[in-house]
C-alpha cells in the first residue's frame, strides 16, 4: 500500500516527494509551508529562525581569515588584469574581518583566537572605522565579476543589488531599505550574522541628480535615493521588512543597524572621462600645460579619477564622502580581451568546450578564430560582455545541430567564424 502526506492527504502519486518517518509521512509542499510559518512566527517575535528567545544568533565560527595576498590570489584565478582594484577590494574586505573581530574580541568564545596582531577591543580607546568602497571603471570592465568573484571566498553574507531599481521613499519603486532585506535572506534572516555582511550595490552612477535639468520636479531617483543612503552607508539603526517591498504601518519589522556592515558600490559613471580631461588641462597653462599633456595616459584617462569628478557627475558631496575608498577599473586592451577569452577558470572558451563535452563532443578554437572574435570585441567596444555577444552568435547554429548529429568533433576556424558573425548580422552593435 502506498503512503500519502499526513499533513495534506495527497498520495504518493500526488506529490513531487514523500519522506517517511517513524509512523508518519509528509510530502515536500508541506515541509515547505512548515518552514515558511517557522520564519513568519520568528519575524512576528522578533527575531530569525537561526536566533533564541533571547534574541541572540546561533554562535558561528569565524573561519580563518583569508590575507589581502591570498584575497587577490583568488581574484587573478577568475578575473584577468585590474590589479589595482583588486588591491583595494582585498584590502577593504580582510580590514573588515579585522574589524568585525575587534568589536567580537569582549564576547568572543574560548576556542576562537583572534587574528594575530590585531589587538582587542579593550586593548586601547581606537575604535576602527570602517571604509565603503567605491569602484569606477567601463562597462565590460569586470565590476560585477570582481564583486560575485570575492563572493565565492568570503565567510560573511554577501549579496548584489542595483541601485536602478530605487527610489525615494513615498514614491513608485523600492525602499533603498530593501538592500537589507536581501541581505538578511542571505543570511537565513539572522539579524547578527547579516549585520557583519558585505553589500555590493552595482550602478550607482544612476542615481546622479540631473544636474544639467531644468525642470522643477522631484529627482526622486536621483539625488532623493543618494540621501536616503546616507545613514544606510554610515551606520544606523534601520526597520527592515523581513519579506521586501514597500513599508506599511502593520507590518512588522526588523531591526538591523549597519554600522557593522561593508558597503562597495560600482558604476561605470559614463561621460565623466570628459570632466576629468577638462580637469587635467586646466592645471596649468603655457609650457607646463605641454609637458603635464604629455604625461596624462589619454587611452585610460580614469585613472586620474578623483572625487571632485564624481561631485561634477552628479554624486553629492555627503555622498562621496561616505565612500572613501575610490579606485578605477582599466580599460581592457586587446590582450586583456584575448586573455579574458581563454585564460580565468570560468573564460568564455572553456564554458562552451564543456558545453559540447556533455554532449559528447570535443570543440576546438583556432588561433585565427580567437584573435578574430577579440578584433571583433575591440571593434564593437562593449568589454569583455561584447566577446560573450560574438562567440554566442558563432556557436548558436552548432549548438543547435551537432547535439542531434552524429558528428563528435568541432574546429571553429576564422572563416567559420566569420560566415556565422556575417550572417547573425552583428554590425547593429558597432558603437
Amino acid at each position: 500500500m502506498r503512503g500519502k502526506c499526513d499533513f495534506c492527504g495527497r498520495g504518493e502519486r500526488e506529490v513531487a516527494l514523500l519522506i517517511s518517518g517513524a509512523s508518519a509521512h509528509i510530502c515536500d509542499d508541506c515541509v515547505m509551508q512548515a518552514y515558511r510559518v517557522i520564519v513568519e512566527q520568528g519575524m512576528a517575535d522578533g527575531r530569525g529562525p537561526r536566533q533564541g528567545r533571547g534574541g541572540k544568533a546561533a554562535g558561528r565560527r569565524q573561519k580563518k581569515v583569508p590575507k589581502p595576498q591570498q584575497i587577490k590570489a583568488f581574484l587573478d584565478q577568475y578575473v584577468i588584469g585590474q590589479d589595482e582594484a583588486k588591491k583595494f577590494l582585498s584590502v577593504a574586505v580582510y580590514n573588515h574581518y579585522k574589524r568585525l573581530e575587534q568589536g567580537d574580541a569582549a564576547g568572543r568564545a574560548p576556542h576562537e583566537e583572534p587574528l594575530r596582531g590585531c589587538r582587542a577591543a579593550g586593548d586601547d580607546d581606537v575604535d576602527i572605522e570602517k571604509s565603503n568602497i567605491l569602484m569606477v571603471g567601463a562597462t565590460g570592465t569586470g565590476k560585477t565579476l570582481l564583486a560575485r568573484t570575492i563572493a565565492r571566498l568570503l565567510d560573511v553574507p554577501f549579496c548584489i543589488v542595483d541601485a536602478t531599481v530605487f527610489t525615494e521613499a513615498g514614491y513608485v519603486g523600492e525602499d533603498v531599505e530593501s538592500i537589507l532585506s536581501r541581505l538578511l535572506q542571505v543570511a537565513d534572516y539572522d539579524v547578527e550574522w547579516a549585520e557583519k555582511g558585505i553589500v555590493f550595490i552595482d550602478e550607482i552612477d544612476k542615481t546622479a541628480k540631473a544636474v544639467d535639468n531644468p525642470s522643477i520636479t522631484r529627482d526622486v531617483g536621483g539625488e532623493g535615493v543618494q540621501q536616503s543612503m546616507l545613514k544606510l552607508l554610515e551606520g544606523t539603526d534601520v526597520n527592515v521588512p523581513p519579506k521586501g517591498g514597500r513599508k506599511h504601518p502593520d507590518q512588522d519589522y526588523v531591526k538591523v543597524n549597519t554600522r557593522n556592515i561593508l558597503f562597495i558600490c560600482g558604476g561605470a559613471f559614463d561621460g565623466i572621462e570628459r570632466r576629468i580631461a577638462q580637469r587635467l588641462n586646466t592645471h596649468v597653462v603655457g609650457y607646463g600645460a605641454v609637458e603635464q599633456s604629455r604625461r596624462v595616459d589619454r587611452e585610460n584617462i580614469m585613472k586620474y579619477i578623483q572625487p571632485q569628478d564624481l561631485k561634477a557627475f552628479g554624486l553629492i558631496p555627503e555622498l562621496i564622502g561616505r565612500l572613501p575608498v575610490l579606485t578605477h577599473l582599466d580599460a581592457l586592451d586587446r590582450d586583456a580581451l584575448m586573455r579574458i577569452l581563454t585564460e580565468p577558470r570560468g573564460s568564455i572558451i572553456r564554458q562552451y568546450e564543456k558545453l559540447f563535452r556533455l554532449d559528447g563532443i570535443e570543440l576546438s578554437f583556432d588561433e585565427d578564430a580567437l584573435s578574430f572574435i577579440v578584433d571583433k570585441a575591440m571593434e564593437y567596444k562593449l568589454g569583455a560582455r561584447g566577446l560573450r555577444s560574438i562567440v554566442e552568435s558563432i556557436m548558436v547554429d552548432a549548438m543547435f545541430e551537432m547535439p542531434s548529429g552524429r558528428k563528435k568533433s568541432l574546429t571553429i576556424s576564422r572563416d567559420y567564424a566569420l560566415g556565422k558573425i556575417e550572417k547573425g548580422n552583428l554590425e547593429k552593435l558597432r558603437a
